[in-house]
């Protein structure tokens, strides 16, 4: 089992749900780091045998991380119905990013050939600049209009659009880089 090769796909995970306003404490590359670790440590307890499995597996220990973060920097503020939610918003930011790659498909080969694409394609998205890689994520992932991504980002909408044309742009050549593989 190779864990390494899910690191961008937990980050991208980890950054979808991480609070903007958090971002200044607590930051996705420690936990996704602490949950390669953990991994690695459990990994004889894995009992998945395709790919599909090990990212689910993952995306529980990273869940389970991002949410004894959070609760470490609110504590006295802990809501177990949060740590469950946030469990079901990281399976849905999955699902969400493997719908983003292909409509439903049912077979085994084919689900895990679309989990293999989903880590490449966040193995592509971490490699674009920051801002327009948050601009994707914002626009594509979380559906928002460009006046609301252009008020979290801080800049014009015009800016918004600049940054979702370069980085989808970028986001194909690494693609086709990572394909070409």
């Amino acid at each position: 089992m190779e864990i390494e090769r899910f690191r961008s796909y937990l980050l991208l995970m980890a950054r979808m749900k991480i609070d903007r306003k958090l971002c200044g404490k607590l930051d996705a590359s420690d936990i996704v780091q602490q949950t390669l670790l953990e991994a690695h440590q459990a990994r004889q307890s894995f009992r998945g045998g395709d790919t599909s499995a090990e990212a689910a597996w993952l995306r529980q220990i990273l869940a389970r991380n991002l949410a004894n973060a959070v609760r470490d920097l609110t504590r006295g503020k802990r809501d177990v119905r949060k740590e469950r939610a946030l469990q079901r918003d990281l399976d849905a930011s999955a699902s969400h990013l493997e719908g983003w790659l292909a409509a439903e498909q049912s077979s085994p080969s084919q689900k895990m050939e679309r989990q293999e694409r989903a880590v490449q394609l966040a193995e592509a998205l971490s490699q674009l600049p920051a801002t327009q890689r948050d601009a994707l994520l914002l626009r594509h992932f979380q559906g928002l209009p460009l006046a609301e991504i252009a008020r979290q980002m801080d800049c014009t909408v015009a800016a918004v659009t600049g940054l979702l044309h370069r980085g989808l742009k970028g986001l194909r050549k690494s693609l086709s880089e990572l394909c070409e593989l």
